[in-house]
């Protein structure tokens, strides 16, 4: 009996020792998902934006090709020397002229070019100062040498802004220290710098990798280095800013140009600030393509002319079009010419005929006028003039 007893207890104890695994094998099992679960998600976070708010466009068009939060209003640091060289180099002075900068530009907070009381500069090297170190103080001194005073200089930011039509955007001052009334978004930042890299010596300036600015008697020669990591490793950066204070955080700017496209991205309270602007960038020009739409001058389709002394005229638009659009995106693209088959002389040089429009879907992404190449009299013009002649001859 006690051997039955002893047998009993070993085969319920075998059948929760199993239970037992298979109930571990279950809970391990759920374990293992879980983690999986997580590393997905965690995936899914690797390949969104570290931003707070970012948006990388295609310059030349405007076009977003990625974004996040693109037009929050938010602090955006020194990045906001990108519009104090945009107005400075459309000031119309002279870049080269020497003078004593502004004593209120001396021991400005933040980062500095250390410029000194008396010290002299020109406007150009002032925006050096300004665009590779972020000097604070180049800032000041640009302000007072363009407009006289800094308040004046934030008056022409800020107009500047509203020529571009920026909704989202307003200067306190042109260095980007903290101040309630200095914000942007990503979305007008992004349009401040593809209007700043049209000028050639905006473009000169962020794109330089290191630079000795002059010094005398009294002030040693600075050597500069630019901030801007991605100019020394991705293929085609040509600039632009960084920047950083407590309340922005970490914000970058790049612009980038490879073939015939630029893309610009701005990435705002960002961590990974140049990494994040390097994988978006590479992510632009993988996916899309600056297509050429539409050549200048480009002839288009001849109408027929009644009662002109031809028969037909030949048609043309004059400007280009390109676009970036993936791949997929282009073999939908569709041309529209909107042309009158047949059209009464006279016909004047370069009037009005018709149009060509792009469209992509609904969304219409481009129009243009088509005119006629030449002028076409009317036959009944030439009649009149043989019944005057025939009158005279009388």
């Amino acid at each position: 009996m006690k051997m039955k007893k002893v047998k009993l207890l070993n085969c319920i104890f075998l059948v929760f020792l199993v239970f037992g695994f298979l109930i571990s094998g279950m809970f391990s099992a759920k374990i293992n998902m879980l983690s999986a679960e997580n590393l997905a998600n965690f995936n899914e976070t690797e390949t969104s934006c570290y931003a707070k708010s970012m948006v990388v466009i295609e310059a030349d068009s405007g076009r977003i090709l990625y974004q996040k939060n693109c037009n929050e209003r938010l602090a955006m640091a020194s990045t906001t020397k990108i519009m104090t060289a945009l107005v400075a180099v459309k000031s119309g002075l002279d870049f080269d002229e020497v003078f004593k900068v502004d004593p209120s530009c001396i021991g400005v907070e933040g980062t500095s070019l250390y410029l000194r009381n008396n010290e002299e500069k020109s406007l150009r090297e002032l925006l050096y100062g300004l665009m590779l170190p972020s000097g604070n103080d180049a800032a000041v001194a640009i302000a007072c040498r363009v407009a006289g005073s800094e308040e004046e200089f934030v008056k022409l930011m800020n107009k500047e802004a509203q020529n571009l039509g920026l909704e989202n955007t307003s200067f306190a001052n042109p260095h980007g220290l903290d101040d309630k009334n200095h914000y942007t978004s990503a979305y007008d930042l992004a349009i401040i710098t593809a209007e700043a890299m049209k000028n050639d010596l905006f473009r000169e300036i962020v794109s330089t990798k290191n630079i000795c600015i002059s010094g005398n008697e009294e002030v040693e020669a600075k050597q500069l280095k630019n901030k801007n990591k991605l100019l020394w490793k991705m293929e085609g950066c040509e600039g632009v800013k960084t920047g950083f204070t407590d309340n922005a955080r970490r914000c970058f700017v790049s612009s980038t140009k490879r073939d015939n496209m630029r893309v610009i991205c701005v990435v705002l309270n960002c961590g990974p600030m140049f990494e994040e602007a390097e994988r978006l960038t590479n992510l632009a020009f993988e996916n899309y393509k600056n297509y050429n739409l539409l050549g200048s001058y480009s002839p288009s389709n001849n109408v027929c002319v009644k009662k002109g002394v031809k028969d037909s005229v030949e048609t043309y638009s004059i400007r280009h079009f390109s676009y970036p659009l993936t791949l997929k995106e282009y073999e939908n693209v569709e041309c529209k010419i909107e042309l009158p088959t047949i059209i009464e002389a006279p016909v004047e040089k370069e009037q009005e005929l018709g149009k060509i429009k792009f469209y992509l879907g609904e969304k219409l992404l481009f129009e243009e006028s088509i005119y006629a190449t030449e002028e076409i009299k009317s036959t009944k013009f030439f009649e009149k003039i043989e019944q005057i002649v025939d009158y005279w001859n009388m």
